[in-house]
């Protein structure tokens, strides 16, 4: 590893492991996560994956996943440019192209977009999420294409199967800025195994900048039916954001006044419809699951007050895997075999830019744990991909594959490493889009990582370094010359990801929890021009930490801290944007045995602060978007 700072902190957090005292025998539930294609217990397997559970979104008061993830996770976000809620994530720092370099699931069906948008979690209702699951590194074999950085798993209440009673949940809040926003849910189960579960949510806010109000509106509706081997299901959701968009601000914008707009004119549009089926059943010695979806996206926008952007998206998914456990002697044997096809269609309406991308895939994972408890995981990909826009057609076929090991070390915690290769290729919006017509290479990485997890009777510690070598990474540069002046995507120059990640909870009484989650990175460029800089947007540091307090019967507290390095917006590295802190804050009295008052504040310290700018002029950074200052919210939840 290139990062003796990291290499530090790793040391200690595995030292830690080895010097602090057990405490009483293991009384945590174990975890089990989804991931890996089937739910299956975390403890032995070679990778990391954090889980957020419905209980710690609703304490927490995050209205979205990408909110989630940011306050409960550390995870480095940046602001929606859509101004719709959807915060940026980047798991493994990868800057404008996080997501081109992490995969979205939702009960099981891939949400990424193939072009250079993000998908709209903010639309998924918050009160139907049951769980969200966030793979740290490659998750190529199982995911595919764009998975180097990570995966992040959503799980509904009613995609994770479980058995649930009949009820109901009404929530309204108001707040900062004109906010309202009203959900309500509701569960219907009958003794013959149907259930019927119904969300919806609407959000409306006058937005803190000048012509930054925004209305948002989503619903899903799933029916399904289950017995004792069979489970069978349809399910619909719909969600549309209407939004003012306030623009950019030069630096001295920034300074006179960040409410500013610099856009009055412009805003958006956005329509998501979703439509289902899914399918599993246990025969024998397996577990079968096929899930097929429909996804049609609409957005319309105005820009720069004059010029319109529109295009529909039509994506198809289908997903087809199964899952064999059983005894091989003295050792466990654990089979996944799968094949998705993924098709994705955009028409554009007001320019030529239409694009389709097909791709075809097989993968088969097999792991297998011995009786010292000792896991050896190896796994395999292939995908076929068609991708045609602008005149340009590319057809490839790209392979992932990826060894872990892991090993109980000691009673309580165990060790592993994992390394692997993964892919990317061009988006629609890249491919066509480039120097003079060239034609961009796939982007490959081999990727390593090690780590350490354990789990006492008050909790759990986890550390992982990571190193991820990529070639011809792609990105866009602003300094390439081209014809028509300056700026293409380019395949990068040799490029490194490394780093470390620790996550540790523990429980301080038996009604005070804490949760620290601090990540040490490193994006830089291996060689060329820009060798040993930083990728723009990427911070080195970030660090979170959470409380969770039950002071009395009926009385709850969740307040967080995070802290986010500076990073530069440039690939000179000549402009830096300030490291910033940001504090939230919740109380929640359960005043009745249903119903529940509550008040949050985010921006507790109401800081100035942006997340979000693309350039760099004379040593200032401009292209600024600034983060809202201190917001209040009260609600209330009424349980049926």
């Amino acid at each position: 590893m290139q990062t003796p700072r990291a290499r530090a902190c790793l040391l200690a957090a595995i030292a830690s492991l080895s010097t602090t005292p057990l405490l009483a025998q293991q009384t945590l539930p174990e975890t089990h996560v989804t991931a890996t294609r089937f739910s299956e217990p975390a403890s032995t397997l070679p990778l990391g994956v954090s889980v957020i559970t419905a209980d710690q979104i609703r304490a927490s008061g995050a209205t979205t996943v990408n909110d989630a993830i940011v306050r409960l996770l550390g995870v480095p976000g940046r602001q929606d440019l859509f101004n719709g809620g959807d915060t940026g994530i980047d798991l493994r720092g990868f800057g404008t192209t996080a997501d081109q370099n992490q995969v979205v699931v939702l009960d099981g069906i891939r949400l990424s977009e193939s072009d250079l948008s993000s998908p709209r979690l903010a639309g998924i209702p918050i009160e139907s999420i049951e769980s969200i699951e966030v793979l740290r590194g490659s998750g190529a074999v199982l995911y595919g294409e764009g998975a180097t950085g990570g995966v992040i798993v959503i799980t509904t209440k009613a995609g994770a199967g479980k058995q649930r009673a009949s009820g109901a949940t009404v929530y309204a809040a108001g707040g900062s800025d004109g906010l309202a926003d009203v959900r309500a849910s509701g569960t219907a189960a009958t003794a013959n195994g149907f259930v019927l579960d119904a969300n919806a949510q609407q959000r409306r806010t006058d937005g803190w900048r000048h012509n930054s109000a925004s209305k948002s509106d989503g619903g899903s509706l799933t029916g399904q039916w289950s017995n004792g081997w069979l489970r069978l299901g349809a399910s619909a959701a719909q969600d549309h954001l209407a939004a003012r968009l306030p623009g950019a601000l030069t630096a001295d914008q920034y300074a006179a006044d960040p409410k500013q707009t610099t856009t009055p004119n412009d805003h958006v549009s956005i329509r998501n419809d979703r439509a289902a089926l899914f399918a599993q059943a246990d025969v024998g010695q397996w577990q079968l699951a096929f899930d097929a979806a429909q996804r049609q996206k609409e957005l319309r926008s105005i820009n720069f007050g004059v010029f319109p952007f529109d295009y529909d998206v039509d994506a198809h998914n289908y997903a087809l895997r199964a899952r064999q456990q059983q005894k091989i002697g003295r050792v466990d044997n654990i089979l996944v075999l799968g094949a998705d096809r993924n098709e994705w269609a955009r028409t554009s309406v007001t320019n030529s830019s239409d694009a389709s991308q097909d791709a075809d895939a097989l993968y088969v994972k097999d792991d297998v744990v011995y009786a010292t408890g000792t896991r050896l995981s190896l796994g395999a990909r292939t995908e076929k991909i068609h991708k045609e826009g602008g005149g340009l057609t590319l057809n490839d076929r790209q392979d992932a594959w990826e060894l872990g090991l892991s090993h109980p070390v000691a009673t309580d915690w165990t060790a592993w490493f994992r390394v692997g290769r993964s892919y990317r290729l061009p988006t629609a919006d890249e491919f066509n889009f480039t120097r003079d017509g060239e034609m961009l290479r796939p982007q490959t990485s081999n990727d390593a990582e090690v780590g350490a997890r354990w789990t006492y009777a008050a909790g759990k510690l986890e550390a992982r370094l990571y190193e991820s070598h990529l070639t011809d990474e792609i990105g866009f540069d602003p300094d390439v010359p081209t014809t028509f002046g300056q700026g293409a995507n380019v395949n990068f120059d040799p490029t490194r990801r490394e780093g470390v990640e620790v996550d540790w909870n523990h429980a301080l009484t038996s009604s005070l929890g804490l949760a620290v989650h601090g990540a040490v990175r490193r994006a830089t460029f291996r060689s060329g021009p820009h060798e040993g800089k930083d990728v723009p947007l990427v911070p080195r540091e970030t660090l979170a930490v959470r409380a969770d307090w039950v002071p009395a019967a009926g009385h709850r507290i969740n307040a967080g801290v995070n802290w986010v390095s500076s990073q530069h917006p440039d690939f000179d590295n000549a402009c830096r944007m300030p490291s910033y802190v940001t504090a939230d804050a919740r109380y929640a009295w359960q005043f009745l045995r249903n119903a529940e008052l509550a008040l949050g504040v985010t921006n507790l310290f109401d800081q100035r602060f942006y997340t979000q700018a693309f350039g760099c002029v004379g040593g200032q950074t401009t292209s600024i978007y600034p983060e809202p200052r201190r917001q209040f919210t009260a609600s209330v939840r009424v349980q049926f």
